[in-house]
């Protein structure tokens, strides 16, 4: 994984990912943005909310493609946890590891957080519902909150 500047308190993230490996659905491809019309929805809704994160919309896409997540989910969990990238510290727009992990850059962060959630034990095979409810189980709202997010970035039904 690149991009993760370890810590010692996320040094167990890199034991499981060694184990689990790094990549996610094989063969994904990239994200053609000009064919794509996900790309702009995001664009359009990082601006409508005054979030810089819209340059990162093909990232979001890809990798929720690459790990076979709903594409709304990162960038709803990026507005609740960071008011969008805004109030981000060390490129970890998501808050993981309750805010102390620090990425190089906001895509590897995206491709970091993509990858746990796809393949960590608490997150693997569940709904993207599911997947709220373990993300932050202390808060009993975290997931309608989310949830919300995603229907405002695209209409239709969240898993």
């Amino acid at each position: 994984m690149e991009g993760l500047l370890p810590t010692r308190a996320f040094a167990a993230g890199f034991a499981f990912l060694a184990m689990a490996g790094a990549g996610g659905a094989a063969g994904a491809e990239p994200v053609d943005c000009e064919k794509d019309a996900r790309c702009e929805t995001l664009r359009t809704f990082f601006a409508s909310q005054g979030s810089p994160l819209g340059a990162s919309a093909q990232a979001f896409v890809e990798k929720a493609d690459q790990y076979g997540l709903d594409w709304r989910l990162l960038p709803a969990l990026a507005m609740v946890e960071s008011g969008g990238g805004r109030h981000a510290r060390r490129n970890n727009i998501f808050g993981w590891n309750s805010g102390r992990t620090r990425f190089s850059s906001v895509a590897a962060g995206i491709d970091y957080v993509a990858s746990r959630l796809a393949h960590s034990p608490i997150y693997r095979g569940r709904t993207s519902r599911e997947i709220l409810r373990a993300y932050n189980p202390t808060r009993k709202q975290y997931p309608l909150r989310v949830i919300r997010f995603m229907e405002r970035i695209a209409s239709g039904p969240v898993p």
